[in-house]
């Protein structure tokens, strides 16, 4: 009995013992983190804060970069450093006005500057999750006026989104794709980009002149401009383009892409009605079109992309057929092919067969090999399903042939020249085109049937 006494009695303070010793465990913890935390600082520990910040002066935006990977402690104290007004007069340069230093080297050390701060943000913040990276970063940069869509009152002479662009990219670099519409999304609730984009696609054409601008620049400079891969570049522009209906989609990439005033920036809506235009003009268009039609652009299809061209082709009314053609020849072999395929099977013979004629006419103009026109017109006869149905899109051809020659004959009879005698000279590139045309289709036939 006494032994059994003895027993239990003295279990019951190893218990307590136990037990005080799970307690303690926490303090423990917290001490040997705060000492380790302090050790990560190394020589740095012994300095106050302030000559620590004094330190960091003498080091540039990549050194100070290199030095927050050292330590989570090291980390923190660049995050407080970053947050001082001290901190923010070096860090955030805002001289983005002076053109006498933004068309030179100095301009590309600005830029090169925010590359650097990009990374120094990004592997300061590295630990955080997205969306408190994405918020202390805005705040950091939110006295930046010239980082906002609607913030800079010279944008065309601002370096300032460009700026914002490499920092972002930088910052980004690597991100999943869902990481990436986090920070799509945050961007469009910081710059009210939705509505903004509502009113100018939903307005006339031009008659939010300054607002088009501002969205072209943001878009461009901001989103668009800065990556090295282009299955990033389609996947920006494809967050800009698909929440819009098709029809909004073609006005969006016309002000992104499209011609603007050497004076003004503004967007030319009548450049592709008035008159042929050149290759510099269109030549935006078509790099976008070829992104969003690669492979890479996993979000679009090739019907896609096609209904874009064709809803593009009445932006602001339907275009010259003469620009259509360039624009086609411009976006690439296949996008064209696809193009022209689509309406072959859709019965739009006629209208194929005019395309046709413009095609080899802007090979005329643009001095491009004619057998391509020839080839690209042997290759969409396949797409027909019967003899009849080809034999009828290729007497379309030349019935369009004769009809565009005659029409301009009768233009050039009347008198009716202006001051580059524009209507004649379109006559005798037409009728060059035509000849030319013939002589590929001449060529090809010989060498089948030698063969």
């Amino acid at each position: 009995m006494t032994s059994t006494v003895s027993t239990s009695f003295t279990l019951i303070p190893n218990q307590k013992y136990r037990r005080s010793s799970r307690r303690s465990k926490p303090f423990c913890n917290t001490v040997d983190i705060d000492s380790e935390s302090l050790s990560t600082l190394g020589n740095f520990k012994a300095l106050p804060l302030e000559i620590f910040q004094m330190v960091l002066k003498y080091l540039s935006v990549k050194d100070i970069s290199m030095l927050s990977m050292v330590s989570k402690a090291i980390g923190n104290r660049l995050i407080n450093y970053i947050s001082t007004s001290s901190g923010n007069r070096r860090l955030l340069l805002q001289d983005f006005h002076n053109l006498e230093i933004s068309g030179k080297r100095e301009g590309s050390c600005v830029l090169e500057h925010y590359r650097s701060l990009g990374l120094l943000l990004k592997r300061c913040t590295l630990l955080l999750p997205t969306k408190d990276r994405l918020k202390y970063i805005h705040k950091i940069l939110s006295e930046v006026s010239c980082f906002k869509l609607s913030g800079c009152p010279s944008p065309l002479h601002c370096l300032g989104l460009q700026c914002y662009g490499v920092f972002l990219q930088t910052l980004t670099a690597g991100w999943d794709e869902l990481e990436c519409h986090r920070v799509f999304n945050f961007l469009c609730e910081l710059s009210n980009l939705p509505r903004k984009v509502q009113t100018v696609v939903s307005s006339k054409p031009g008659s939010a002149r300054k607002l088009e601008l501002r969205i072209r620049l943001f878009c461009r400079s901001v989103l668009l401009n800065h990556w090295i891969h282009r299955s990033d570049s389609a996947f920006w522009l494809t967050r800009i383009l698909k929440p819009w209906p098709m029809v909004n989609q073609a006005r969006l990439l016309y002000i992104i892409f499209g011609p603007v005033s050497s004076l003004n920036g503004h967007v030319v809506w009548q450049k592709m009605i008035e008159g042929p235009t050149d290759e510099t003009s269109l030549k935006g268009l078509a790099d976008a079109i070829k992104l969003l039609y690669d492979t890479e652009a996993k979000e679009w299809t090739a019907d896609d992309v096609i209904s874009l061209v064709d809803e593009l082709s009445v932006v602001p009314r339907e275009w010259l057929m003469e620009n259509n053609a360039r624009l086609l020849i411009l976006s690439g072999n296949n996008i064209c092919f696809t193009f022209m395929a689509s309406k072959a099977v859709n019965g739009r013979a006629v209208e194929l067969a005019r395309l046709v004629v413009f095609l080899a006419l802007v090979c005329e103009k643009d001095l491009y090999c004619m057998d391509w026109a020839v080839k690209m017109m042997q290759k969409v006869c396949k797409v027909f399903s019967t003899p009849g149905e080809r034999n009828n899109f290729l007497q379309s051809v030349e019935n369009a042939f004769a009809h565009m020659i005659m029409d301009m004959l009768q233009s050039v009879m009347s008198g009716d020249r202006d001051e580059e005698d524009s209507s004649f000279l379109n006559l005798f590139h037409l009728v060059n085109a035509q000849a030319n045309f013939h002589k590929e289709i001449l060529y090809l036939t010989m060498r089948s049937t030698s063969t």
